[in-house]
């Protein structure tokens, strides 16, 4: 269950979203937070220069796994506006990372987008549950959901 005091992590997220949307990308943001919910490391979506791997989630993956010991990892969670792709919730199991924590479903992504006319991606949308079994994951986060998907609509509806 999703604690009141996690909410100002998940509200951090959803600030990365919309920098990365002013920035000209798809709005996705991310927090990793230690065990004792020190922020260690946060990013946002980066494909808009042609790299559709740049994920925030994926990078922030590839961070703990450069500066954290195993169990540091293990006792961490990843905040996030949406929740994983499946290459980024392969990343987070292969890296041993602990609970996901995302305010949006990918199910409910799908529906955002297709309701806007937004072609399929390239890649099957898996809940994280299913690429990664034993990864603990929490959401989807009712108290924000609204504001991830009217960035969505922002993001994509001038091209549906």
């Amino acid at each position: 269950m999703v604690r009141d005091s996690e909410l100002g992590y998940l509200r951090r997220c959803v600030e990365l979203a919309a920098e990365a949307l002013e920035a000209g990308d798809e709005p996705f943001g991310s927090v990793l937070a230690a065990g004792d919910g020190t922020v260690l490391a946060e990013d946002r979506n980066r494909v808009a220069g042609g790299d559709r791997t740049r994920h925030p989630e994926f990078a922030l993956a590839r961070w703990a796994a450069g500066r954290l010991a195993p169990e540091e990892r293990a006792a961490a969670t990843v905040y996030t506006s949406g929740e994983h792709c499946p290459m980024c919730a392969a990343a987070h199991a292969w890296v041993g990372l602990g609970r996901i924590v995302y305010v949006a479903s990918s199910e409910q992504l799908t529906g955002w987008l297709a309701e806007l006319g937004v072609p399929a991606p390239p890649v099957r949308s898996l809940p994280v549950r299913e690429v990664a079994p034993g990864v603990a994951v929490e959401g989807p986060v009712p108290e924000l959901v609204a504001e991830v998907r009217e960035l969505h609509r922002r993001c994509w509806a001038p091209r549906g």
